[in-house]
């Protein structure tokens, strides 16, 4: 009869949960169970809250640079002056190039841009800046830039004065309403050589983009007025291209050199950034190795319970196996006593890993409370703030992971449990 009992029978369950729940004076070893519980539950845990975090701040990362800056810049070769041997990068015919860029299946905007560094100014105090000339329907298509929950003023008001960073804001301490000056060695030229230009603007609308180094140094000027400011005589520097699919821009890249014609440069959002996200990517690999280490070292408690189980338990096994238990059943029994452990360990971390990311700001903004503000410095990271992004894929990977290597580990000593010979078991009893 005993042969013939289905696998995973009642009867080897309640063997197994009886063993589980015994003190340790009834030959029970609840407290290396606990040890395997808090040790899996703590890995698994610790592997979800990495995942979303390393998740999170990858999409942070791309999805400011995505929604504030172009996604292809296309620039001129430039020409060379025989007289003053200077290269002029600019793009006289900019309006029949951006003409021809939109053309491009895939492309959605194609902006003139005119660019240059200067100087900000207000009473005592100075920042450099990096003006952005563009027109104000261009403007208002670029989402982290004229977003209202972020931004504050009236971008409507942008033909009157300038739009500027949040942090070049608070560099010169200026609010919307307020007016600095912009100065330029690139003046105006004179017989006495070229003098500096100096001019007030208003500041219309400041903005927030949620990169530390574009709110720092970003500031949007009318384009007419940054032609006429920078000396362009109805020229762009470069056309800021937005694509569809800004992921497969590669795929664009010969068409759009095609459109823009000969002399045509293209300088990608991947060509940017492209070397800190393989960074990332080298970054998240080794995390993933050594978490992963780190749950089969908890898993490996499980290993060391079950051993002590078993030794335990031998009169237990003797006298089972005499009755009619096969080995199979007795296998069984010590596996449901090692997958438990993993299996409850398991999902009790994947809970705390789901809350760690779902609550993950308040629980930093008390981390970076207790640390006095400094547990997060944005002009190093670059983001404000610790993201998390939780994805069905990472949570399933660290299941997987943590049932996998527990159900691994807890064959071998259950398997030495099952060889046990009843007759040597009972031999000292």
């Amino acid at each position: 009869m005993a042969g013939k009992t289905p696998p995973f029978a009642r009867f080897e369950w309640m063997i197994a949960w009886r063993y589980l729940r015994a003190r340790r004076a009834e030959g029970g070893v609840s407290v290396m169970t606990w040890i395997s519980l808090i040790g899996i539950t703590l890995a698994v845990f610790a592997l979800i809250a990495t995942l979303a975090v390393r998740a999170g701040f990858r999409a942070e990362f791309v999805d400011t640079i995505l929604g504030a800056n172009a996604h292809v810049t296309v620039y001129s070769i430039g020409t060379v002056d025989p007289q003053t041997g200077k290269i002029d990068r600019s793009i006289p015919e900019y309006e029949a190039m951006a003409a021809r860029l939109r053309e491009v299946p895939g492309v959605t905007r194609v902006a003139p841009l005119v660019k240059g560094q200067v100087m900000a100014n207000r009473a005592s105090y100075n920042a450099g800046i990096e003006v952005y000339g563009i027109s104000l329907e261009d403007l208002k298509t670029i989402p982290r830039i004229v977003n209202p929950e972020t931004g504050y003023g009236d971008i409507s008001r942008f033909g009157e004065g300038i739009a500027i960073g949040s942090g070049v804001a608070r560099e010169l301490g200026v609010a919307v309403g307020d007016k600095i000056k912009v100065i330029s060695p690139n003046g105006v030229k004179t017989a006495f050589g070229t003098s500096p230009r100096v001019k007030a603007y208003e500041v219309v609308y400041v903005f927030s983009a949620g990169r530390y180094d574009i709110d720092r140094v970003r500031v949007y000027m009318p384009f007419t007025e940054a032609q006429t400011y920078f000396n362009r005589d109805n020229a762009a520097d470069e056309l800021e291209v937005m694509v569809a699919a800004p992921e497969r821009i590669e795929d664009l890249a010969l068409p759009l050199l095609r459109a823009g014609g000969e002399g045509t440069q293209l300088w990608t959002w991947r060509d940017a950034s492209g070397g800190f996200l393989r960074a990332l990517d080298i970054e998240d690999n080794v995390m993933f190795v050594i978490l992963s280490i780190l749950v089969l070292i908890a898993a490996m408690n499980i290993v060391s319970g079950l051993i002590m189980l078993v030794k335990n338990k031998g009169r237990d096994i003797g006298i089972l196996r005499t009755m009619g238990l096969t080995e199979g059943a007795v296998l069984r029994v010590f596996f449901i006593c090692g997958s438990l452990t993993g299996i409850v360990g398991t999902l009790a971390g994947v809970a705390l890993g789901c809350l760690f990311a779902f609550y993950i700001d308040p629980i930093f903004g008390f981390v970076n409370w207790m640390a006095g503000g400094q547990a997060w410095d944005p002009s190093i990271r670059g983001i404000y703030h610790l993201p998390a992004k939780l994805q069905f894929g990472d949570v399933m990977t660290a299941i997987s992971l943590s049932l996998g290597l527990s159900f691994v580990v807890t064959i071998f000593p259950a398997r030495r449990a099952a060889r046990m010979n009843p007759v040597e078991a009972l031999r000292y009893e």
